[in-house]
């Protein structure tokens, strides 16, 4: 059997060959499990080198003509930190991707792999040796259209009137009225997106950590306080998408029937 290591969730499938990418799988997860999805690196400063590698891993990639089928089969390696869903988790451990725009999902793929993006429990997957690019774009279309969850974790909604005048202000002109982002201009769809993950995305851009984001942004948010991020994060988290793109109740993806979902852990610590 092939059985993920102790992490938040875990996939068990019936007794299978053990193929070049059940074998990476296996052996990629010991150092996601490590790694933890809160471990920090120190920020090195922005690399025009590495900035200049993701825009043409980029530029490649959308060349190609994806294929969600073979992405489905690839995004297993995905599935145990995402959920076969790609839902995430609403403590923003992991955040919600199902439903990203694709070309998003490819340049952050390619930002993480140069090195142009710190998220240590990423970058072991998209090394080359375990995706190409060919890949990288047929797990991001099967991504983009999977539904989106319906009850993505929200802010304490102590503060949404402020972070309505924040979110106009400062971000609807990139990301949209409602959140949807620009494909063609790689800006990200944010609706339905995490509260937490929201918030440590944009204090890692206002410190410089996130060293992919948009400078333009990153000049607009100086100064912000705690209380303002929080206010136009938790305004964020509760802009949804349009009906027909989130998944009905009690949805489960049925491309990943057998996923066991050991959520004890992850129940007892959101009890807590």
């Amino acid at each position: 059997y092939i059985r993920a290591p102790e992490t938040k969730f875990a996939a068990v499938y019936r007794p299978m060959r053990l193929s070049k990418l059940s074998t990476a799988v296996f052996s990629i997860l010991l150092t996601c499990a490590t790694a933890g999805a809160g471990a920090t690196v120190a920020a090195e400063p922005e690399s025009k080198p590495a900035a200049d590698a993701a825009a043409r891993e980029v530029e490649e990639a959308l060349k190609l003509t994806p294929n969600p089928e073979r992405g489905r089969k690839a995004y297993l390696m995905c599935a145990v930190c995402h959920q076969p869903e790609g839902w995430g988790s609403a403590d923003g451990d992991y955040p919600q991707v199902a439903g990203q725009l694709y070309p998003v999902i490819i340049k952050q793929m390619a930002d993480i792999r140069a090195r142009n993006r710190d998220t240590p429990t990423m970058f072991p997957f998209t090394m080359l040796e375990f995706l190409n690019l060919q890949q990288i774009a047929d797990v991001s279309a099967y991504l983009s259209q999977l539904p989106m969850n319906p009850n993505n974790g929200v802010g304490p909604g102590t503060d949404l009137e402020k972070g309505e005048r924040l979110y106009d202000e400062y971000c609807a002109e990139c990301h949209g009225k409602h959140g949807e982002g620009i494909a063609k201009e790689h800006m990200p769809l944010i609706q339905g997106q995490h509260y937490p993950y929201l918030v440590r995305q944009f204090q890692w851009i206002a410190n410089g950590k996130r060293r992919n984001a948009d400078p333009e942004m990153v000049k607009q948010i100086e100064g912000f306080s705690d209380e303002d991020i929080s206010a136009i994060m938790d305004y964020t988290s509760r802009l949804s998408a349009s009906p027909d793109r989130l998944a009905a109740p009690g949805w489960r993806n049925p491309d990943f029937a057998e996923f066991v979902r050991d959520q004890g852990k992850h129940a007892e610590k959101k009890k807590n």
